[in-house]
């Protein structure tokens, strides 16, 4: 019997209906409208994609949206005075600076990223986040393992007790993910390119997390019958044809839940940035 199939768009609408009840009541008790601000450096294509999906969200929720292109040729002092600007504006509540970053900018990139307020940083890579979260603090958390929490969340899936594996351990994905599923009191393995019997290992989990950017590396004889397992990964193998780190069309003979690629885990990104800015807009009414 298949799995059940956990589609994106129908927990990213959830997840963007309480951002939006949440926004409501800001504006209703403090008169505070939750404002992002989107940097984009150069002209990458599927950059500019992503900024307008990020605005369309914004507009769509009512909220404050302000898009920052600067040319390929802003240099790094250029970059981090209009990042102190945002800093300052409290109409702008959270911070994003769109990467890849032009290949003059990118020795800099971890100086743009610790530029942004903390209480601003909606990506959740600044390294004072990244401490609040692997001490269980209240912290903004990178959008895409924090939206996998909230759909098995919604999905009613435990996590308390379960048996996790992350497969790869990137400081985007891998590493939030683990001390995310933890809070949720799952026991948690990561695993690497270095882990040994890797197969063995994944089989045991109750929840597999795929973030390894291989296309089809899970198969189905990794997975244990009944396991929760979510993919990450978006691979181009053709113009046309994306894959994600996991074989679809066999794992899903054998877990009994499951998210497509596309249509799975990529949708939820835009909709916990939502929720994110109104997490920092709630944050800084505390400062």
């Amino acid at each position: 019997m298949s799995a059940r199939l956990l589609e994106g768009k129908f927990f990213a609408e959830k997840i963007r209906q309480e951002a939006g009840k949440r926004a409501e009541k800001l504006r209703e008790e403090h008169g505070i409208t939750p404002g992002l601000a989107v940097i984009i450096v150069g002209e990458n294509p599927a950059s500019q994609v992503y900024v307008r999906n990020k605005h369309k969200a914004c507009t769509e929720l009512g909220f404050y949206s302000e898009g920052i292109e600067l040319p390929e040729t802003t240099t790094r002092e250029e970059l981090l005075g209009e990042i102190n600007r945002l800093n300052k504006d409290p109409k702008i509540h959270g911070i994003l600076v769109q990467l890849p970053l032009p290949k003059a900018l990118q020795p800099y990139e971890s100086e743009v990223l610790e530029a942004i307020d903390p209480l601003k940083d909606v990506d959740g890579f600044h390294p004072v986040n990244v401490g609040r979260l692997v001490t269980g603090q209240k912290a903004l958390v990178p959008c895409t393992p924090h939206g996998c929490i909230r759909m098995l969340e919604l999905a009613d899936i435990p996590m308390e007790g379960a048996k996790a594996v992350v497969i790869g351990r990137s400081n985007i994905v891998g590493k939030p993910m683990l001390h995310l599923l933890l809070g949720k009191n799952a026991t948690v393995t990561i695993c690497h390119s270095r882990t040994k019997n890797l197969a063995d290992v994944v089989r045991e989990a109750d929840i597999v997390v795929a973030a390894v950017g291989k296309p089809r590396f899970v198969t189905a004889d990794m997975i244990k019958p009944g396991a929760t397992v979510i993919d990450v990964g978006i691979n181009r193998i053709a113009p046309k044809k994306l894959v994600g780190d996991v074989d679809f069309e066999a794992v899903r003979e054998v877990a009994g839940a499951i998210t497509p690629v596309p249509g799975g885990v990529g949708l939820l990104t835009i909709a916990m940035l939502m929720q994110n800015t109104v997490d920092a807009a709630e944050l800084q009414l505390q400062r």
